[in-house]
């Protein structure tokens, strides 16, 4: 048992949070797959493959967690470079994935930019908060610094990924206000914000093509004269689709377009169709429909096989999660390592909300996987990597001293190197 704990370092629960996340999508990613078995003709490889990744992703977890938090500061110069070099490679030369440059090719294995510069920008923003704290909050010149790494990072990723640079603009506001930055600059911010987006909401109203984006989805390859704007928004067709989608009135059932709105449609039905306790694992019905069901959709896999309880349970394990990184970082005698957990735990509870929300019908699709959970290879082995931060900060950071009443001074337990 000794050995055991040596390897799983950190806090108990989060490491809980994590295998049950990790179970629940080996055996949820199997029975989604059925799509990838038909095409592969090969019933165990794609969860093979799946299982490998997560073991992968655990190995990182457990050689993060030994990386005293500390030294965290240290990679950050090294990761903004990279993230912005492969930003900009993804653009010019990333391999094409549902009408989107979003992953790079290297010869054995392809990775996602997006998801490394995720991390290195909220790494680099706790860094700057810690940094320049002052008593009655962050320093003005804070909210600056951040500004200039976080609109070419999410522009880049925008261009591509427009659900991705929102959410992650989202949670650096968010790391703003935890890091008490002046709230009149956090209302201009908003006021700007607001502003652009009904601006970007026209252009994409206007430049867009619906019908366009319904077309890609059948054409192999179509070379078409378009203008510079267009070029650098050829995603506005897909992006108008969705919001006009998402947008429009309820219809009957005898006017649903099940072409058209299959991700949707199916994923509707899997939830209205799986009752409390679902229809038991590897039961699933719509997962033979859904294109995306291990990755995009599979939250509507997981409600229909495990039915409300199931599904109320993987929402429990977020929030826990996000609970124990809010216990870990008031506890933390630094800014960096509080500001670090908190942000981290924010990515990744964010984007399973927007995961969970797209599946129920509450937002338009975005093509956010559910963190620790989807189908997935850089994604799965970053975030597992992002888990390994939050249990080092967990074991290492320098924590407050509790004092219970009529006990003498202990130490937290899961102190075990100064920062």
């Amino acid at each position: 048992m000794n050995k055991i704990g040596n390897i799983f370092k950190g806090d108990k629960v989060i490491w809980m949070v994590f295998f049950f996340l990790c179970m629940i999508s080996i055996v949820e990613v199997f029975s989604a797959s059925s799509g990838l078995t038909y095409k592969s003709q090969n019933f165990i490889m794609p969860i093979l493959k799946h299982t490998y990744t997560i073991i992968i992703g655990v190995i990182i977890a457990v050689v993060t967690v030994n990386i005293p938090c500390k030294y965290f500061k240290l990679m950050t110069p090294f990761l903004l470079l990279i993230s912005f070099i492969t930003l900009l490679w993804v653009l010019l030369g990333g391999e094409t994935i549902n009408g989107a440059n979003r992953v790079i090719e290297i010869p054995g294995f392809t990775f996602q930019p997006s998801e490394i510069a995720k991390g290195t920008m909220i790494l680099a923003e706790a860094q700057i908060l810690s940094a320049m704290q002052r008593e009655n909050g962050a320093d003005k010149d804070a909210f600056k610094y951040i500004l200039w790494l976080a609109l070419p990072i999410t522009f880049l990723i925008g261009l591509e990924n427009l659900s991705t640079a929102a959410m992650l603009f989202a949670i650096v506001v968010l790391m703003m206000f935890i890091g008490r930055v002046q709230m009149k600059q956090l209302g201009k911010l908003g006021a700007i914000v607001g502003g652009l987006a009904v601006l970007g909401l026209i252009l994409i109203m206007l430049i867009g093509n619906a019908d366009a984006a319904e077309e890609q989805k059948t054409a192999k390859t179509e070379k078409t004269e378009k203008s510079k704007i267009e070029k650098l928004f050829h995603r506005a067709d897909t992006w108008k689709g969705r919001i006009m989608k998402f947008g429009k009135n309820e219809v009957s059932p005898q006017e649903y377009d099940l072409d058209k709105d299959a991700q949707v449609a199916h994923a509707n039905i899997a939830i209205t169709s799986s009752g409390f306790i679902g229809k038991g694992p590897g039961k699933s019905v719509e997962r033979d429909f859904l294109s995306q069901a291990f990755s995009d959709f599979i939250y509507a896999i997981i409600v229909e096989e495990l039915g409300f309880l199931g599904a109320g349970f993987v929402v429990f394990l977020y929030v826990v999660l996000l609970y124990r990184a809010a216990r870990i970082a008031s506890r933390c005698e630094n800014n960096f390592p509080a500001l670090l957990v908190m942000g981290l735990a924010l990515l990744l509870v964010v984007q399973a909300t927007f995961n969970m929300m797209v599946a129920v019908g509450l937002a338009p699709v975005t093509g956010q996987p559910l963190p620790l959970i989807s189908k997935g290879g850089t994604s799965t082995i970053i975030n597992c990597a992002y888990i390994g931060a939050m249990l080092s900060i967990s074991r290492s950071a320098k924590m407050r001293k509790v004092t219970p009443k009529k006990a003498k001074e202990v130490e937290p337990e899961n102190e075990d190197i100064p920062e």
